[in-house]
């Protein structure tokens, strides 16, 4: 019998905050309930802005609110050469394409193919990458790169989906256990690497889930719809899928998501005025 694994994974670019408290504690109670393991991951690939202090800060506030995990702790900046390898294996497959529109270009771009104002948008709100560079040469793609022009990874979506062929679904949870049909088209054509960094969010967190055996993913439904791209990597790459729970996001007064820069709600400053960890899980409700 499988043993279930469960997983929390901040990226260590500020405090965390109310709402992170509630996703560890969530997926420690489920992991429990279940029997299952707990794992703790860094996803600290923009190192810029992650820190160890920032790390080491959040383990004290995890520590701190009674989540307890496995060791050790997986930092995905320590694994580049893995992402590497599987960026390497859509380019091989010709799934991604280099793509150099700066974001100022995009919005240009696509003000001279005559699509502003009716452009479609991402899930997130971002206007899909125009067609301009798939229609490239492999000549012209040399030419820039050898001259250094900054490029991204991006993923062919039209050839991705050909490529995969069939529906893809994936098992939502909560509130009760259903098939979800996956919808990665609205993402266009998603960043899947950087030309000074192998890998992006949905790479990443793809490679790891499958080389962990994460079995249950348990994270807020801020990221319900970027599951469609991760079950898109995941057949491509011939992994098997694990079960999600999209929870619902812990807000302020206003209705409006938490924010790693606001010091009202992050766990640093509420342990250092005495607020206690026992205040903290009635707050979450965990």
């Amino acid at each position: 019998m499988t043993v279930p694994v469960f997983r929390f994974a901040p990226s260590p670019n500020g405090h965390l905050h109310l709402g992170h408290a509630y996703s560890a504690l969530l997926n420690q109670q489920m992991a429990r309930d279940a029997g299952g393991r707990l794992l703790l991951r860094m996803e600290d690939i923009d190192r810029e802005r992650c820190t160890p202090e920032l790390e080491q800060t959040m383990q004290e506030d995890l520590h701190w609110i009674g989540f307890e995990w496995e060791k050790p702790v997986r930092r995905q900046s320590e694994h580049f050469a893995v992402y590497r390898e599987a960026l390497d294996r859509l380019i091989g497959m010709e799934l991604v394409y280099p793509a150099f529109l700066s974001r100022g270009e995009i919005k240009h771009e696509i003000e001279n193919l005559g699509g502003n104002g009716t452009w479609p948008r991402d899930p997130d709100g971002a206007l899909l990458y125009p067609p301009t560079d798939r229609q490239l040469s492999n000549t012209e793609r040399k030419r820039r790169i050898s001259g250094g022009q900054p490029f991204s990874w991006r993923l062919n979506m039209d050839d991705a989906l050909e490529h995969v062929g069939e529906p893809l679904f994936w098992t939502e949870l909560e509130p009760e256990k259903r098939a979800v049909e996956a919808a990665p088209h609205v993402w266009g054509d998603v960043i899947i690497a950087r030309k000074d960094m192998p890998t992006s969010y949905h790479l990443s967190v793809v490679i790891d889930d499958a080389l962990q055996g994460i079995t249950h993913v348990v994270r807020g439904k801020d990221l319900f719809q970027a599951t469609s791209v991760h079950r898109l990597l995941q057949r491509i790459f011939d992994i098997e899928p694990p079960v999600y729970h999209h929870h619902a996001l812990i807000l302020d007064h206003d209705g409006e998501k938490l924010s790693k820069s606001r010091r009202d709600t992050a766990l640093h400053s509420l342990r250092q005025e005495g607020v206690s960890a026992e205040e903290i899980r009635s707050m979450v409700g965990v």
